[in-house]
């Protein structure tokens, strides 16, 4: 029976918390143990894409969370210099008929909230700091405060640093990029009306690009700067800087870029780091999810929509074959591994798409998204219909 086997679920992550919901969802018995001491999502905005949205209407959450999304109307390359369109992609309306869901943008603690809210509290512990996994014919989780608990099956949904996959494989060092990041968050009322469009507007320049979409309903515009840059290597997202860092760096991009900047009045700071695809997340009755699985550059806005499909993958695999969990955790990866690799390549080599320096080079990829418009006018200028096409929730049966 599905609900005597006990699953534990490490991180209260958007991966995390999407994970123990579909597991509860499948009729597991599952515990989410997370370090911290309140549940509190850092960083700012978030986007989720068709194939993340399909699994919150199965969960039953897709209208509590387009309650506090926004959902714009296109998808605009822009230039830099001049703020003027460079290709387009209908999203409003379009993406819901095409995939059966719709592209929303949001705050993460918004998200983590809604799906906080839709799990039993008291099977949430939180500061629990796990520090070490014993593996025998259950596995044990050891947590900083002394305690441990037994479990039938251990889910490391604990970020980039994932201790779950350290102690399942070893240490494994996270890559530097050469990128860095900054985001923030501007009230719409501060900024002159009409200022920023309705679109998720992506500013391609040299070395660096920019992302703004609305959240919270249009209450706010969220932008995300990345940028070229060896001389910062901290991953934290708390680090707080001078605003005035970013307008400097992006000083003689267009008037739209320019006010954003202006008008902000908070911004974090944080360096890229990933890894290369990992050979391996499964071991025995333990394996990963999420950035502790595969963690994604920001180039597609697509690390926490892939940790919401592995979510559902894993429930979904595991109801399969309820008295046999190791090979269920195995045939989870199987499945998961071959799509996962891909988007997180693709979205490492859009980095250098988007970055391109010489006016030469922005010229022949900017013909290249005009002929693409030609062929296909309904098409993603990135080509990425294969990602939001994706249906988690039926593909795996």
């Amino acid at each position: 029976m599905q609900g005597s086997i006990r699953v534990a679920v490490v991180g209260a992550g958007l991966g995390g918390l999407t994970a123990a919901l579909a597991l509860r969802y499948k009729g597991f018995d599952v515990t989410v143990f997370e370090q911290a001491a309140t549940i509190r999502e850092v960083g700012a905005g978030i986007q989720l894409s068709p194939n993340a949205m399909r699994v919150f209407a199965q969960l039953g959450l897709d209208d509590e969370i387009k309650r506090i999304a926004f959902e714009p109307d296109s998808h605009v390359v822009r230039s830099w210099k001049t703020g003027a369109a460079i290709s387009e992609t209908s999203m409003k309306g379009v993406y819901e008929k095409t995939y059966g869901a719709g592209y929303y943008g949001m705050h993460r603690a918004d998200l983590q909230t809604v799906l906080a809210a839709a799990f039993p509290q008291e099977r949430i512990k939180l500061g629990k700091k796990c520090i070490g996994l014993a593996m025998s014919d259950n596995c044990g989780l050891r947590f900083e405060d002394g305690t441990t608990v037994e479990s039938d099956v251990v889910v490391g949904a604990d970020g980039i640093h994932s201790v779950v996959r350290e102690q399942l494989f070893g240490p494994q060092p996270a890559r530097f990029t050469g990128n860095i990041c900054w985001r923030g968050l501007v009230p719409t009322d501060a900024l002159p009306k009409g200022l920023v469009p309705t679109d998720m507007s992506a500013f391609f320049g040299p070395h660096a690009s920019l992302v703004t979409y609305y959240v919270r309903g249009g209450e706010y515009v969220n932008w995300i700067a990345m940028a070229e840059e060896d001389s910062w290597r901290s991953e934290s997202w708390s680090i707080e800087v001078d605003p005035a860092e970013v307008a400097s760096r992006y000083d003689g991009w267009c008037p739209v870029v320019g006010q954003l900047l202006a008008a902000t009045q908070r911004c974090n700071k944080w360096a890229l780091f990933d890894r290369d695809p990992l050979p391996h997340w499964t071991k025995g009755r333990a394996t990963l999810a999420g950035d502790a699985a595969h963690p994604m550059l920001p180039y597609l806005a697509q690390g926490a929509c892939m940790a919401i499909e592995d979510g559902y993958a894993l429930a979904t695999l595991l109801a399969k074959t309820p008295g046999a969990p190791e090979a269920a955790l195995q045939a989870y990866e199987l499945a998961r591994k071959p799509r996962t690799t891909r988007v997180q390549l693709t979205a490492r080599a859009r980095s250098k798409i988007n970055h391109v320096a010489s006016p030469q080079a922005q010229l022949m990829r900017n013909i290249g998204y005009a002929i693409q418009k030609l062929i296909k006018p309904s098409g993603h200028a990135y080509k990425i219909e294969w990602i939001y096409g994706y249906d988690v929730t039926t593909a795996l049966g």
